[in-house]
């Protein structure tokens, strides 16, 4: 059943296909980190981000159902937050939580900004459910970074 009896663009379908391939590739990134990672405070954060990630891909996917489109099952291999999400790994593989943390905290702000890109590209008309949605999951992600400075969880 489509809501609103609207229908996504292709460019919004697009972007939101592409938002949901990113989301898919940030919660295999904070799973990744999590099993690699020994602080206790930061493992449950990753766990944490990951579960979101995963809620968040649910209701990108169901929003990109709901209108009509055929979302995307598998993350991604192209774009800025796929290559923080490699150096991610590069950082677990030398096993520097430091470093690590860094990186899944670059990754976050690299989401944040693409939900914001999303969120305030003038040419494209969101369906006020899909722009609440989206607000939502980034005010979720600004709030993880602002709360205090992901590395520094780990003290």
């Amino acid at each position: 059943m489509k809501r609103d009896s609207m229908k996504y663009s292709e460019k919004i379908s697009n972007r939101l296909n592409n938002l949901l391939e990113k989301t898919y590739d940030a919660e295999k990134g904070f799973k990744l980190a999590q099993d690699k990672i020994d602080n206790a405070t930061a493992k449950k954060f990753l766990n944490d981000r990951a579960e979101q990630r995963a809620q968040f891909g649910h209701e990108l996917k169901q929003d990109i159902l709901q209108y009509g489109e055929l979302p995307e099952h598998n993350g991604s291999i192209k774009g800025d937050l796929h290559r923080a999400w490699m150096d991610l790994k590069s950082a677990v593989a030398s096993n520097e939580e430091e470093r690590l943390m860094e990186e899944v905290e670059r990754g976050e702000r690299a989401s944040l900004e693409e939900y914001n890109e999303i969120i305030n590209d003038k040419d494209m008309v969101l369906p006020p459910s899909t722009e609440s949605m989206l607000k939502r999951h980034r005010d979720a992600i600004e709030s993880s970074l602002t709360v205090a400075n992901i590395h520094e969880r780990m003290a």
